[in-house]
């Protein structure tokens, strides 16, 4: 029998094991990398559209950013109104940036040997299916 949420889990499990060990020695881990890539991509964001977007709850996404912050991977400013707090990437994990996203590319490419492209885009489809299929609950 498959379970197809549990094995799509071991899979992102497997990933974020092996991008944590292919870096342990930066004081950044998996959990905080998709923090990065969106607030790469998107400039800044609220801790709202963080916990909105990674489809996390608002503690964790508090205490993931409090992390960051101590680390000094992540900035906090006021943002439209006093409650509001824009976050951003700090200079410094700007320059680690690349380090982190070669990381996760190896990863991908380690991944992905072997698989057709066809079969990627078919792969792609059913997981963006899924997902809008669980949000749509």
């Amino acid at each position: 029998m498959i379970v197809y949420g549990q094995t799509v889990n071991q899979l992102a499990r497997m990933f974020m094991k092996k991008f944590n060990e292919n870096l342990e020695k930066s004081d950044f881990y998996s959990a905080q990398w998709a923090f990065a890539l969106r607030l790469y991509q998107q400039g800044s964001s609220t801790q709202k559209e963080l916990s909105e977007y990674l489809n996390l709850e608002p503690p964790t996404v508090t205490r993931t950013l409090a992390r960051m912050e101590k680390a000094g991977w992540v900035i906090k400013a006021e943002g439209a109104d006093r409650r509001e707090r824009k976050i951003r990437l700090s200079p410094a994990a700007y320059e680690q940036f690349s380090a982190w996203q070669q990381t996760s590319n190896k990863l991908e490419t380690t991944a992905l040997a072997n698989i057709d492209q066809t079969e990627l885009a078919v792969f792609t489809r059913v997981l963006q299916q899924m997902m809008d299929n669980l949000k749509n609950l």
